[in-house]
């Protein structure tokens, strides 16, 4: 609200051009001076009194003048000494150019001509020509508009110097101070942020950051100092779900009840405001993703399952278990578990979960026996790679397996039969019994017996009793007997439906020796010598033999 009373008879500078100070003296843009080292540099000079002069460019620049200090005095001040604080000048001025800021004025201009000069940024060095000074009255001016994102300051030197070009004062510092204007929209550093919120998170639970930035003033002024809003939310629910910190663009969730089943993204559009909010503004958007949670059980699709499985099948497929999960496919918390919680103590099942569809497979571990067990009970369960986010009791299927009996082969006991016996033995002899089970004990099956492999023809079987005769002689000197042993493979065949099922069995028959061959020649004639007149039962010079079985040697 305004007092009614100028600015300058306030004690104040005019918007726009304000010193440093809080109570400096007022001009067309507030000044400040100082100097180098080794240099003078003066205080700042208060004002005096309730009334001030009106600044220059509201009633006329006689009096305002920057003086430099007098030599020997230090930084003592002087009656008519300028004492400069510092010059602040907003940016973006619309001129007219070149636009005054301060005179610069030297007590020695009572004793000679003082002509002005100035050195430094904006004056001989880059940027050239910002800044210029009327040599003669020490007017210092700008001569085009300020940009503060450029060039927030600059450091000149003033010069006095009398007509010979003698220096009649110190150079004396000027900083001009570019101060700022609310010119910058805020600019965020992408414009889509995407975060992500794991689902029935608590309120209050962070989400992500967003950031601007705003080139302008956030020290001095707060035309940089970005406040965030959230503008808008989709899809809009009975209540807001995330709020944003204002100050530090944190977005956090501020509902409850989030379900990625109903809303996997949220999508908000987010404000940067500069000045603290009030200023100008800028939009990006943030897309927040649901995480899944493990908050749906996987359920039985149906629960009792009733199968069939032949007997002796290993690694069979006994059924596909069905389950439905509303969570995440492919995620922790959608992905099965199965377990086999009771009805199979002996470990003949084994079930694995489908990756693809998450379905149950049910195998056989091992080849069930229809005569030992005829079904089976199982009671299997399922649950989350990821425990339920509370304690829960894991969903059960009921399957009951029924082993179908199939045609089993008859099984010779033992599968292989040794039996030892003399080479010599008659035609008919009993050499053996070699008989075999039928596992189908339900099927009452007729077991009937034949030979499946007899090299030599050296044995029969009776086809009702599994006897083991001597078809014709038998030979351990023959090529059939290897190691005095002649192997003979028995079949067992039962009169099953709809095949004839045969099993297998070894026999080895242990050929015993018995003297049946006499010793033969080795050849017809032999020649030997013998020296006259040898001892009785010396050797002859040749050694006769004759071998069968054992060797006979004739000297």
């Amino acid at each position: 609200m305004s007092s009614g009373v100028p600015p300058w008879r306030q004690g104040t500078v005019p918007a726009g051009c304000q010193g440093g100070a809080a109570r400096s003296v007022p001009g067309p843009c507030a000044a400040h001076g100082g100097g180098r080292s080794g240099m003078a540099r003066p205080q700042p000079v208060p004002t005096a009194g309730a009334w001030q002069r009106p600044p220059p460019f509201l009633a006329g620049l006689a009096d305002d003048t920057l003086t430099f200090p007098e030599h020997g005095h230090g930084l003592r001040r002087q009656k008519r000494d300028w004492i400069i604080p510092p010059i602040n000048c907003p940016e973006n001025d619309r001129g007219p150019f070149p636009k005054k800021l301060a005179q610069i004025k030297s007590n020695k201009d009572k004793e000679t001509k003082v002509f002005y000069s100035i050195t430094g940024q904006g004056a001989d060095s880059i940027p050239v020509g910002v800044f210029i000074i009327e040599r003669e009255t020490g007017w210092l001016k700008v001569t085009q508009p300020l940009d503060r994102e450029k060039m927030d300051k600059y450091v000149l030197y003033s010069h006095a110097v009398s007509a010979n070009g003698q220096p009649v004062e110190d150079p004396m510092e000027i900083i001009i101070t570019v101060t700022d204007q609310n010119d910058n929209w805020p600019v965020f550093t992408q414009q889509v942020f995407v975060g992500y919120i794991e689902e029935n998170a608590k309120p209050g639970t962070s989400v992500m950051t967003v950031n601007a930035t705003d080139a302008d003033d956030a020290i001095n002024v707060n035309n940089g100092i970005i406040g965030y809003s959230i503008l808008s939310e989709e899809p809009k629910g009975p209540q807001r779900m995330f709020t944003i910190n204002a100050e530090k663009g944190i977005i956090s969730a501020i509902g409850t009840g989030l379900d990625r089943e109903t809303t996997p993204n949220y999508t908000l559009i987010i404000q940067a405001a500069d000045q603290e909010g009030t200023g100008l503004t800028n939009t990006a958007t943030a897309i927040i993703k649901v995480t899944d949670a493990n908050d749906n059980p996987p359920v039985f699709d149906p629960t009792m399952y009733e199968v069939s499985v032949g007997e002796n099948e290993v690694g069979v497929l006994v059924t596909r278990l069905y389950v439905t999960d509303q969570d995440l496919p492919g995620s922790p918390a959608w992905n099965a578990v199965y377990r086999i919680q009771i009805g199979d103590p002996q470990g003949n099942f084994e079930v694995t979960t489908d990756p693809k569809t998450n379905d149950g497979i049910l195998k056989t571990a091992k080849g069930l026996d229809y005569e030992t067990q005829k079904r089976y009970t199982l009671v299997v369960s399922v649950q989350n790679e990821v425990p339920f986010t509370v304690p829960l009791t894991p969903a059960t299927a009921t399957v009951l397996v029924v082993v179908r009996d199939v045609n089993e082969a008859p099984i010779f006991i033992p599968a292989v039969k040794r039996v030892e016996v003399m080479e010599d033995v008659p035609v008919g002899y009993h050499i053996t019994s070699y008989t075999a089970q039928d596992p189908d004990k339900e099927q009452s099956q007729k077991i009937t017996y034949r030979m499946g492999s007899d090299p030599a023809g050296w044995l029969a079987i009776d086809p009702e009793n599994g006897i083991v005769t001597a078809a014709q002689p038998l030979d351990r000197e023959s090529a059939h007997a290897i190691n005095s042993t002649y192997k003979a493979i028995v079949l067992a065949v039962d009169n099953g439906s709809p095949n004839h099922a045969t099993g297998t069995g070894m026999l080895l028959v242990w050929l015993q020796d018995v003297n049946d061959n006499g010793p033969i020649f080795t050849q017809e004639v032999f020649h030997g010598s013998v020296l006259e007149g040898a001892e009785p039962g010396g050797t002859t010079a040749t050694t006769w033999q004759a071998a069968l079985e054992g060797c006979v040697t004739a000297h």
